[in-house]
């Protein structure tokens, strides 16, 4: 069973915001987040970290400016996830906004795989438009050695832009603005390959703006008009949201509830029969996000950044629809693949513990799976075992392709570069973050790498990190248990590295029924206290005993026309009465 723990911190930031202001289960809240000033709740666009402190992005942009002058071609590779396709938008739109002559290609992860390959550059070469001058990529590049090489030798430049970890050797590419290249001291080290870009594009305004190349329009193209792309790719990344990430999520935010997205995410919210003045961050990370990431799991990108890059309502509409529908697709397949994984978890487990003793991580392969769903697949059974997972489905021919995600404490990629380092050969290539990496190997060395990764798996954890811990604000009294709380969380920017506030409390269920035939519909009522509570819990239809520990986090629930208190309840176990 998870141990459920209270987040803990510290007195003098708690002391320090409660006399600013704030109540005390908000700057409770907030100090177990590391926030210890007032100031660093400040959203504003003033707040950024400046685009100066960015490694090369002054040179970046005075290369861009003088191609722009040249009337040089551009061609945007892009990445084929949320990330990718937002970061290219953003490139495409302030690219044409300043007068570049510029195009994009996104590799179908079917036919060429991740990043700046050999073949993605002779596909650029070979374009009917004719060779572009220079490739930028964004989201991806600083892994593509043999790419940047091969391009250099074709006559074109390369500009990467990226945010994922660099191996040991750099791409020889004509600059690169990565925050987390060695020799940059950018402060934040978790943009995503979108802000990335984003900051490329302030620091190319900048260069033209010196340039006097906006006098005779009498006015700079605005770039806020883009945060909205910055911030959806932001959050479905899921990356650390820092206050920087926080600031560039929450200014994307405002824009959309105001009604001023770009119109590909007016539509993906309109087909997802989403209202745009109420959206957050989970609106962007699981509605507009996984119908986004649709087109790259089971067709091609293009579609996505087609969707994000058009002004025309009409077609947007279209692309918006075919993009839902390709999650419909995605979900059906995901549902498969996910009971076939778990019908054959007991046959892998035994297989790995007798090979190694242990079982600590996971590594699952059938040859039937969808590579496109397999990070997903990856994603669910790591939630479910709290185990390193790594999922495989056929790749090119005689090789398979593999999707890991990680626990807390365990940094897969570097995980991946010592099974490499140890055993030579074994991982054709890989990369990715300390949560998320993807790999190729052989087929016939599956098994190899499976008990090459548990072993470096058992070296790298302790029995106690394989158990489950879930952090929870604690509980909540009667006068901060309310709609107010509830209202003030829904505008709030959470997410990766910021948890969204969850509470906990000891509850005697009231009455309970299924609604939907797969949910349950709750009253509640604390131990402690004669308030009961409307919850629900979804995706269970069986029903709870009389009394439960619950994790629960607060919303405002409207329904027919009226706004009420929920509690959606995230976890639950049974208290025994004998304990009471």
């Amino acid at each position: 069973m998870p141990n459920i723990t209270t987040r803990s911190f510290s007195q003098h930031a708690f002391d320090t915001l409660n006399q600013y202001g704030l109540p005390s289960v908000l700057a409770r809240i907030y100090a177990a987040r590391g926030i210890e000033q007032p100031q660093q709740l400040e959203t504003e666009l003033s707040q950024l970290l400046p685009f100066e402190q960015l490694n090369n992005v002054s040179r970046m942009a005075a290369l861009l400016a003088d191609a722009i002058a040249g009337q040089k071609r551009l061609l945007i590779v892009a990445d084929y996830d949320s990330d990718g396709a937002t970061a290219c938008a953003v490139a495409i739109r302030a690219l044409r906004k300043f007068g570049a002559i510029v195009d994009y290609l996104v590799p179908n992860r079917f036919e060429y795989g991740y990043g700046l390959t050999p073949e993605i550059v002779h596909l650029a070469a070979t374009s009917p438009a004719g060779q572009p001058d220079i490739l930028i990529t964004v989201d991806n590049g600083i892994a593509s050695v043999e790419g940047v090489q091969e391009a250099n030798q074709l006559g074109m430049q390369v500009f990467i832009t990226d945010h994922h970890l660099p191996a040991d050797q750099l791409p020889a590419a004509a600059v690169i603005v990565n925050p987390n290249q060695p020799g940059c001291n950018f402060p934040s080290k978790h943009l995503a390959g979108v802000g990335v870009i984003f900051y490329v594009m302030l620091a190319l305004r900048a260069e033209l703006r010196k340039r006097g190349a906006f006098i005779a329009a009498g006015k700079e193209p605005n770039l806020a008009s883009l945060l909205d792309l910055v911030a959806l790719g932001t959050v479905a990344d899921v990356v650390r949201l820092d206050s920087n990430n926080r600031i560039l999520v929450q200014q994307g935010l405002q824009r959309i509830r105001k009604g001023r997205a770009c119109t590909g995410i007016n539509a993906l919210l309109q087909v997802a029969k989403r209202d745009c003045r109420q959206v957050s961050t989970y609106e962007l990370g699981f509605i507009i996000g996984p119908r986004l990431n649709a087109a790259g799991r089971l067709d091609d990108m293009t579609l996505g950044i087609e969707c994000l890059i058009t002004d025309d309502e009409s077609r947007a509409s279209q692309l918006a629809a075919q993009l839902d529908e390709l999650n419909r697709q995605r979900r059906e397949i995901e549902a498969d693949m996910q009971s076939d994984a778990l019908s054959k978890l007991a046959t892998v487990v035994e297989t790995q513990e007798s090979a190694t003793g242990s079982c600590y991580s996971l590594c699952l392969y059938d040859s039937s799976w969808h590579q496109g769903v397999i990070g997903l697949l990856a994603s669910r059974i790591k939630e479910k075992f709290h185990r390193p997972v790594i999922t495989f489905a056929p790749g090119n021919e005689g090789e398979i392709k593999g999707s890991g995600r990680s626990i807390p404490g365990f940094h897969l990629r570097d995980a991946l570069d010592l099974v490499s380092k140890r055993y030579p050969g074994l991982i054709l290539k890989f990369g990715g973050h300390a949560a998320a990496a993807g790999l190729t190997v052989h087929e016939q060395n599956f098994e190899r790498f499976r008990d090459a990764f548990e072993q470096i798996t058992q070296a790298l954890l302790t029995p106690a990190d394989l158990t489950r811990v879930i952090e929870t604000d604690g509980e909540l009294d009667e006068a901060e248990l309310n709609l107010d709380l509830a209202y003030w969380l829904a505008e709030c920017v959470w997410g990766q590295g910021f948890p969204e506030p969850s509470f906990s409390a000891h509850f005697y269920v009231e009455s309970q029924r299924v609604v939907g035939e797969k949910h349950l519909k709750l009253k509640l009522k604390k131990f402690d206290s004669h308030c009961s509570y409307d919850a629900i819990l979804f995706f269970q239809a069986e029903l709870l005993p009389p009394m439960i520990n619950a994790v629960f986090r607060v919303q405002a629930n409207e329904y027919n026309g009226n706004t009420t208190l929920q509690l959606l309840l995230e976890h639950w176990f049974p208290i025994d009465p004998m304990m009471i």
